[in-house]
């Protein structure tokens, strides 16, 4: 089956959003500045991708709620504990510059919450559930930090 679509012109429109995160694990709430580019792109209908600019954090859609952020970091603590060995973490085996921290669990959580999300633009509103938002989960802080924002549509 064939579905053919008549569109009109695309525009994209790119931001940044820089956030300085805490120390460890930490979460922040990221929808204002995804919703402040959404509302500045002035694009109704299409879709928008957050993407993180760094290996040691994730983006990912939950619910911010204070309670679950910290179950977010007690689960992975458990998953990935910061004094397992990795062979990352030994700085002799590796060429890197001076005063490189000992992150690989950082890294490992990283991937398995990934680093971008899409989200549906409807009628200039993101299309996410009642208690979702877009978090950048810092894993690796405190640091700063870069998240793309890139609204696609008409």
């Amino acid at each position: 089956m064939k579905i053919k679509m008549q569109m009109g012109h695309i525009k994209i429109y790119s931001s940044l959003i820089e956030v300085a995160s805490g120390a460890g694990i930490t979460l922040h709430d990221l929808m204002p500045g995804i919703r402040d580019t959404v509302r500045a792109s002035g694009i109704q209908n299409g879709f928008v991708t957050v993407t993180s600019q760094h290996t040691t954090t994730a983006i990912a859609v939950n619910e911010h709620e204070p309670l679950l952020l910290e179950d977010v970091k007690a689960f992975l603590d458990r998953l990935i504990p910061p004094a397992d060995k990795y062979l990352h973490n030994d700085i002799a085996l590796r060429d890197c510059l001076p005063n490189e921290p000992e992150n690989a669990h950082s890294h490992l959580a990283a991937m398995l919450l990934g680093s971008s999300e899409v989200i549906a633009l409807s009628g200039g509103e993101l299309v996410l559930g009642q208690y979702q938002s877009v978090m950048l989960y810092e894993l690796d802080g405190p640091r700063q930090r870069k998240v793309s924002v890139q609204v696609y549509g008409e």
